[in-house]
């Protein structure tokens, strides 16, 4: 048979998000029919059937073990599958306070893994392609440069007889538009 999906009521929304508030400002947005929750840009915990988990990473996950937390998981066609959140213990679930350090591990597992996303993304956009090589014959350094002075021509050519002049107004692009490459 089917698994129910997620569900959680308002009441148990609105107490998870006080037991959350020692960190600030967190969100609880609608997901898969539970909830995702949010701080500092980065979903670090979510409500799935009126329980609380917070993501663990190889830093924060031994703290859960070591607490007999019980791991988060979600049903596929092939069975459950573990995910990367954990239940925080049930003294925890009691008082904003009891439920702080497990919340700032949550938090800090959620940030680093998107600090490691945004690390993994910046060395693919800068170091992915290799340089290519310059054409046979052409001088060093000046790859690119015949683009950029054709371009120069192109406008002169638009324009002619007004040298030192403003260029003339382009006609405003429908918002939301974006600009033609050329």
């Amino acid at each position: 048979g089917r698994e129910a999906a997620m569900s959680n009521t308002p009441g148990f929304v609105a107490h998870a998000l006080d037991l959350l508030a020692p960190l600030g400002a967190v969100a609880a947005r609608p997901m898969f029919g539970g909830h995702g929750l949010y701080a500092r840009g980065v979903m670090f915990g979510l409500l799935d059937d009126e329980e609380l988990f917070l993501r663990a990473d190889d830093e924060a996950r031994p703290a859960f073990l070591a607490a007999g937390c019980r791991q988060w998981s979600y049903p596929t066609k092939k069975g459950r599958v573990p995910g990367d959140y954990w239940r925080p213990p049930d003294e925890a679930h009691e008082d904003a306070e009891g439920m702080r350090p497990w919340a700032e591990l949550g938090l800090a597992a959620a940030l680093r893994r998107a600090a490691g996303k945004a690390a993994r993304g910046q060395a693919r956009t800068t170091g992915a392609r290799p340089a290519r090589p310059s054409p046979p014959g052409a001088a060093k350094g000046t790859r690119g440069t015949k683009a950029k002075g054709a371009k120069g021509t192109r406008r002169a050519a638009r324009a002619p007889g007004r040298a030192g002049s403003a260029p003339a107004a382009r006609p405003s692009r429908p918002a939301g538009k974006a600009p033609r490459r050329r």
